[in-house]
């Protein structure tokens, strides 16, 4: 039955794709299989509030057949919060067996199998563990250290200028690299600026598509610095939610940002806050838009990041490299 299970997982990670990337839950998605092996029901976790893909699943049958097998891209939780106990509700539905790929490492929420396991149900677990950790990992380090996952972004020339000497950014990148931008954006949770970024440039910091159109879900706008910012910038119309935080010290506003249920940040810069994200060791994964320009002068994508010779240098591995039209997109993560 190995392949049997790793057939039905390889389906419920499709199906936990449909559900929302943002948001303080994980995506989850389950299939129920009969005693055959055969896919009788199929469902997933369209945020908080909703039902668990567990619930969905079984909501599809109005009996389930004896024999039948659940699974779960992830461990049963254990724990009633906005929802009931994913756990007990299979053991009620009479499933015989519930076969899942990531262990819950929610203090909370996790113990799901061993309540599965003292009521009988045969628990099989770590199938497909790898991509179900790959589908789960921005949640699972928000549910391990309360704060959120740190992506930092930025678009430069191939020699690294985040804008002409003149102040001209627009555009440094192409419009597939813009697009495909903003597509991850909109599934950020939030997304940080500096003030200075703010005063220099009024971004809107909005997710939009590419005919201008704002995407459905908007992450909440975060404005850290001290400097004071004029209530006509654009940050503060009503297309998206606007935090500013009077502080330059970074992990406070982690901190303050996990307490309010953000998983995931887009950190896009200046170039001040950004070095200070990585001069902090605060950065998950990187994001770098490369253009085919030359720009030369002095304005960097990033600044002094507190190294100063080569063996001190912040090293990286790349995970992708992707072509947008003209443009590459490096994906990197810390050694």
């Amino acid at each position: 039955m190995n392949q049997v299970y790793e057939n039905a997982m390889r389906r419920a990670l499709e199906l936990a794709l449909l559900g929302p990337a943002w948001g303080e839950n994980p995506q989850v998605g389950a299939v129920i299989l009969d005693a055959s092996g055969s896919i009788i029901a199929e469902g997933f976790h369209n945020g908080a509030g909703t039902p668990h893909a567990e619930v969905d699943a079984l909501s599809k049958l109005s009996v389930v057949p004896t024999g039948s097998t659940a699974v779960v891209t992830l461990e049963p939780c254990n724990h009633t919060g906005k929802t009931g106990p994913c756990a007990q509700a299979l053991v009620d539905a009479g499933v015989s067996k519930v076969v899942y790929a990531v262990t819950d490492p929610g203090q909370a929420s996790a113990g799901g199998a061993s309540t599965l396991k003292a009521a009988g149900v045969e628990v099989v677990a770590g199938v497909l563990e790898a991509e179900g950790l790959a589908l789960v990992e921005k949640w699972m380090w928000f549910a391990s250290h309360g704060t959120p996952w740190v992506t930092l972004k930025w678009a430069s020339s191939l020699d690294g200028r985040a804008a002409a000497d003149d102040g001209t950014s627009k555009w440094i990148s192409g419009p597939e690299s813009r697009a495909e931008s903003h597509l991850r954006r909109s599934n950020a949770d939030a997304i940080l600026v500096g003030t200075g970024t703010v005063l220099a440039d009024d971004p809107e910091l909005t997710a939009r598509k590419p005919d201008g159109s704002l995407y459905s879900h908007q992450p909440l706008r975060v404005v850290i610095g001290s400097s004071a910012l004029p209530e006509d910038s654009r940050i503060f119309n009503g297309d998206a939610s606007t935090l500013v935080l009077n502080t330059h010290d970074l992990d406070s506003v982690l901190s303050t940002l996990g307490s309010q249920g953000v998983k995931e940040l887009w950190v896009e810069g200046g170039p001040t806050v950004a070095s200070k994200f990585v001069a902090s060791g605060l950065v998950n994964e990187y994001l770098v838009y490369l253009a085919p320009k030359i720009l030369g002068g002095s304005r960097v994508a990033l600044q002094d990041v507190g190294v100063g010779s080569m063996p001190a240098s912040v090293d990286l591995r790349f995970e992708s490299v992707t072509r947008l039209g003209d443009d590459i997109l490096i994906r990197a993560r810390g050694k």
